[in-house]
């Protein structure tokens, strides 16, 4: 068995491999590399050796089989500790490989760009995974590496005492690289295939930050972005202000996903997971204006998301006297209304001001942890199921589309949730609570006179007619819900009693 030491170096992202390169030349490397990893060593003048010549078996197949042999594999799957394995690679004249630096083909960026799907197959890495999976579980014997951010490390490592506890964490790493590449792969391929519920579910995150704390602050916690998933918060670009903290992604996530759902030209502010503001206007700043009228206390230290590009007449809105805010969320925002921000004294210095995409309409899915597993489900989007007046009084013109706009609010409340509303933007909320009719009287509280001529929603069915009747008290003229209740007749006959339009939707919003 040979002296010399042998690095296999086969990388898609070439990012400081020439001076991992040298540096391992200098350590008494030789270095085994593929095609074009090959072609870049070379041409910064290093020397290095074609896996071909190892194998003695040309690249072929357009380069799909290269590696897959076993001068290869029984080179990082050899246990040089064992004389038996020894004797076996002396035979077949396998040189042991001490260090892989492996990364794959980019499928990733594949399936989340403009690219076929032929393109996107090509794109599975079959040779890089094998030789990965090999020195990973033989990181007794070969240290294995996956991450440019490593190199320095490794360089130092080697030959060192602490080799051998780094390849037990870069194996780790290894084995975790090669997970995601294939979650990615198999959820692709049953998105392809319309299968988003299979069987076995496969999820791959990647880490794009650490947060200070979770939602207290002896939680750790961080965000991960799912890179098939369609953009939206945790894909944001934030271009002003300090980090968010775990709370402020939650809220900015449900201020955004309202938003979205808004008529265009609306904004959306959220207080704790909740909307405590909403409305249209024929600017922002007039939106903006409108919706903190909703609830100026707790607009107080909100979120306020915009679907669309944030000017100047929004940003002037968000810093008057009075306001402050956790987050401001656009589409886009025109320079001049950073700047404004920016250059604000006092708590303009602390706004996080974010760029998302729009979402909404798409199929989605959502998951959520319990304890020993997670829930699956489709996001909640409205089908648009056609509405069904069952009273024998219809709702006015101008009714309908305040009751449109509540509906659209309603299901971004925690349940049981009721909304009032008027045609342009969001009066009261009742939240969260173990009682319908105590949500009602929370919204006919917090909307004050506004009750009076305004609509009410409700996400789920009224069980008994206690709650159209306090409405009615309240001065609210028109209602929407689902319907479904045993007790419908009975609420609907309350509701021809006190002249009140009822809308039945057919279509639950729980938000729990």
């Amino acid at each position: 068995m040979a002296n010399v030491r042998r690095a296999l170096l086969s990388v898609t992202d070439k990012t400081g491999i020439e001076s991992l390169a040298k540096s391992l030349v200098d350590l008494g490397f030789e270095l085994v590399s593929t095609g074009g990893t090959a072609n870049v060593l070379r041409g910064s003048g290093i020397d290095v050796t074609d896996v071909s010549a190892v194998t003695g078996v040309p690249e072929m197949l357009a380069g799909r089989v290269k590696t897959l042999h076993p001068k290869i594999h029984g080179g990082l799957l050899g246990d040089v500790r064992d004389s038996g394995h020894r004797e076996q690679m002396d035979n077949h004249g396998i040189q042991p490989i001490e260090l892989l630096v492996v990364n794959l083909y980019a499928f990733e960026r594949t399936v989340s760009g403009d690219h076929s799907f032929e393109e996107a197959i090509e794109n599975i890495d079959i040779g890089g995974p094998a030789m990965l999976r090999s020195a990973a579980k033989n990181h007794a014997n070969v240290l294995v590496v996956t991450d440019p951010a490593d190199y320095a490390e490794v360089t130092e490592a080697l030959g060192s005492k602490s080799e051998r506890k780094l390849a037990v964490r870069l194996a780790a790493k290894a084995f975790a690289h090669t997970a995601y590449y294939d979650s990615v792969i198999s959820r692709y391929l049953l998105r392809v295939a319309d299968l988003s519920h299979g069987e076995t579910i496969t999820m791959g995150w990647r880490r794009v930050a650490e947060l200070r704390y979770g939602e207290n602050p002896h939680q750790s916690a961080s965000v991960l972005a799912d890179p098939l998933a369609v953009p939206g918060i945790a894909q944001a670009r934030q271009i002003w202000g300090i980090p968010l903290s775990y709370n402020n992604y939650l809220d900015a996530d449900g201020a955004w996903e309202l938003a979205c759902d808004l008529p265009h030209g609306a904004c959306a502010i959220i207080k704790h997971g909740n909307p405590c503001g909403a409305a249209v206007g024929e600017s922002f700043g007039e939106a903006y204006r409108a919706a903190r009228e909703s609830d100026p206390i707790s607009a107080f230290g909100g979120i306020a998301a915009f679907n669309g590009v944030i000017d100047e007449s929004a940003a002037t809105a968000m810093i008057e006297k009075g306001n402050f805010l956790e987050v401001v969320i656009g589409t886009k925002f025109e320079e001049a209304a950073a700047a404004m921000f920016r250059e604000r004294s006092g708590w303009g210095q602390n706004v996080r001001l974010l760029e998302a995409p729009l979402v909404g309409g798409e199929r989605r899915t959502q998951f959520r942890s319990i304890g020993g597993g997670v829930l699956m489900q489709d996001v909640d989007e409205d089908p648009g199921s056609e509405w069904q007046v069952v009273t024998d009084r219809r709702p006015t013109d101008d009714q309908m589309g305040a009751l449109r706009l509540a509906w659209v609010l309603v299901q971004h409340v925690k349940s049981n949730a009721i909304v009032i509303a008027a045609k342009n933007r969001l009066l009261g909320v009742g939240a969260g609570q173990m009682n319908r009719v105590q949500s009602v009287r929370l919204a006919i509280e917090q909307a004050g006179d506004g009750s009076k001529g305004a609509v009410l929603a409700s996400d789920a069915f009224f069980p008994f007619p206690d709650s159209v009747e306090t409405a009615a008290k309240a001065g609210i003229t028109a209602v929407v819900q689902p319907g479904g209740s045993k007790k419908d007749a009975d609420v609907v006959a309350a509701a021809n009693e006190l002249g009140l339009p009822m809308v039945f939707t057919g279509i639950r919003h729980f938000h729990h």
